[in-house]
């Protein structure tokens, strides 16, 4: 899968140091993923949840953090919608982020 928007990683990791090696991991992992569909995706990532508009909440670093991605399995594509703490979570609406 290709990877969208790997800088708002960045930028959110020079912010939180301790999320960098985490959010290092997912992104290696879903870089290296083929997945087809959601059973694929659920099968590397148990904890994700799947919500409308084709977008995913993964859990990071131990669900300290949390990243919303839209995914396209069509184009092999993973657009990094949102990532914050769980607080920052709190906040947004996953579905229109």
């Amino acid at each position: 899968m290709q990877v969208l928007a790997k800088s708002a990683l960045r930028r959110f990791w020079e912010i939180h140091p301790q999320a960098e090696t985490p959010l290092r991991l997912w992104h290696a992992i879903v870089s290296r993923a083929t997945w087809a569909n959601y059973v694929e995706l659920k099968a590397t990532f148990g904890t994700a949840d799947i919500i409308g508009d084709s977008r995913v909440i993964f859990n990071i670093g131990g669900n300290k953090y949390r990243l919303v991605a839209r995914i396209s399995f069509a184009y092999g594509r993973v657009m990094v919608k949102f990532i914050g703490t769980h607080k920052d979570y709190d906040d947004i609406d996953p579905e229109t982020v």
